[in-house]
């Protein structure tokens, strides 16, 4: 089992940035791949950046690239997503995702079902 807890949430304006955290406990961290997802009201879980559990690969939605930087701290058992350029169509409620299987594709990364945990999430808001 793993838990996970987001947090760094909140109101911001376009153009501003934002660093969310995801702390995870229950498991070894450092073999575990960490995602974020991200949903907006009335529309479907997205994928928004992954990073593989040995942290030399990640991944990230073409929506967010030069704009968001997933990273992580084994010592620290969080995972962190770097957002900057805030745009309004980033608003949503982000996820951390964690999954310890092994991925044999890079599009495995992108797929929620890949992941096994998931928590409870934190509000983006950006304001234009």
């Amino acid at each position: 089992q793993v838990q996970l807890v987001e947090s760094g949430g909140g109101l911001v304006q376009a153009g501003g940035s934002l660093r969310l955290s995801c702390a995870a406990s229950g498991r070894t961290f450092g073999s575990i791949n960490m995602g974020w997802f991200r949903q907006a009201p009335g529309k479907e879980r997205e994928f928004v950046s992954a990073i593989k559990w040995t942290g030399r690969g990640t991944y990230a939605a073409d929506s967010v690239k030069g704009r968001f930087t997933i990273s992580r701290d084994n010592a620290k058992n969080t995972v962190y997503l770097q957002m900057n350029s805030l745009k309004p169509e980033d608003a949503a409620v982000y996820y951390c995702a964690a999954g310890g299987r092994v991925l044999y594709s890079d599009s495995d990364y992108y797929t929620p079902r890949s992941y096994d945990y998931w928590g409870q999430g934190t509000q983006v808001t950006v304001s234009s």
